[in-house]
């Protein structure tokens, strides 16, 4: 593990360079459905009659088979700060590929769960057509995904300055009033509808490892009252034996051994979850001004997307 940053005000100013719109998925259309199996050609008859060919499935057949499959994939909505926006296009691909999910992303970076609630007006990050609520209500979706690393320093204004270092009772406080109206917002947009919240668990705090440990205690709880889900990434991104203990490199994973290029050192067997300049997030490209999608293969982001799908897979 190298030497963690002692400055916040450092990986802050990484937090700020993030802020941007939501990724390109935002409003995607649904994934196309793939086209019925064309049936398979004719066996020999053992009878001495004539052979005959079997018709390809009709059209309305190949409609019928359609809908099916579009009913059973389940439609994930996917919300959060700038680790959800670095996130976003891996887990799209993961749930598509692994359980044909129909999905919609809509992540602003260094927000809060409270910048998702309806009824913060301008003290928001996050405008009103992409409030939790208000996908929900369009979506219809049966999982809603959120990602929150815990905003620790109050860069969004709905957090009305309390920072974890200079509040600390209250930050605590105000997380859990805020993922309780957040929870009973959506499944107020949800109706008659079965949308369940997927509450993820952070990996460690390079610098508060207590705050983010007490941050997930928070999802925990909220998922349990209000029949939610969580999925455990933080302890994908954590040392086996040490969950809430920050590491830059990690041992690679039977899967990232048989794929080199997500083993970053192969011949130590070491995997680079962070890049060295920045502790918090897990794109291995440079941080840009505009946050964006991670365009590189990056392990942290796959072992969190991994752990996600997971989640949405069992429940599925």
């Amino acid at each position: 593990m190298r030497k963690l940053w002692s400055a916040g005000a450092l990986v802050g100013a990484l937090l700020l360079a993030g802020c941007g719109d939501p990724g390109a998925e935002s409003g995607a259309p649904p994934a196309r459905v793939p086209d019925a199996p064309v049936a398979d050609a004719p066996r020999a008859d053992p009878t001495p009659r004539q052979e005959t060919s079997r018709p390809g499935p009709s059209a309305a057949a190949r409609q019928r088979h359609a809908r099916q499959t579009r009913a059973r994939a389940p439609k994930v909505l996917y919300l959060g700060d700038s680790l959800a926006m670095e996130n976003q296009d891996d887990l799209r691909d993961r749930l598509k590929s692994r359980l044909g999910a129909r999905y919609r992303s809509a992540p602003y970076s260094g927000t809060t769960l409270c910048d998702y609630l309806e009824g913060t007006g301008k003290k928001s990050l996050v405008p009103g057509k992409h409030k939790a609520a208000a996908l929900v209500r369009e979506e219809r979706p049966d999982f809603v995904v959120l990602q929150f690393w815990g905003n620790a320093w109050g860069y969004t204004p709905c957090m009305d300055g309390i920072t974890y270092d200079g509040r600390r009772a209250e930050y605590l406080a105000r997380y859990r009033a805020d993922a309780a109206r957040l929870a009973a917002q959506i499944e107020g947009a949800a109706g008659t509808g079965r949308t369940r919240v997927v509450w993820v668990l952070q990996g460690p705090d390079p610098m508060t490892p207590d705050r983010v440990r007490r941050v997930n205690g928070v999802y925990e709880a909220r998922a349990r009252a209000s029949g939610g889900l969580t999925a455990d990434a933080g302890r994908a991104v954590a040392p086996a034996a040490a969950r809430y203990t920050w590491a830059e490199k990690l041992p690679c994973t039977p899967y990232e051994k048989r794929n080199p290029e997500f083993c970053t050192e192969p011949g130590q067997s070491r995997t680079a979850l962070h890049r060295s300049d920045d502790p918090l997030h897990f794109c291995l490209a440079p941080t840009t001004a505009e946050s964006r999608p991670c365009p590189v293969r990056s392990p942290g982001i796959r072992r969190i997307t991994s752990a996600v799908a997971d989640a949405v897979a069992k429940a599925s």
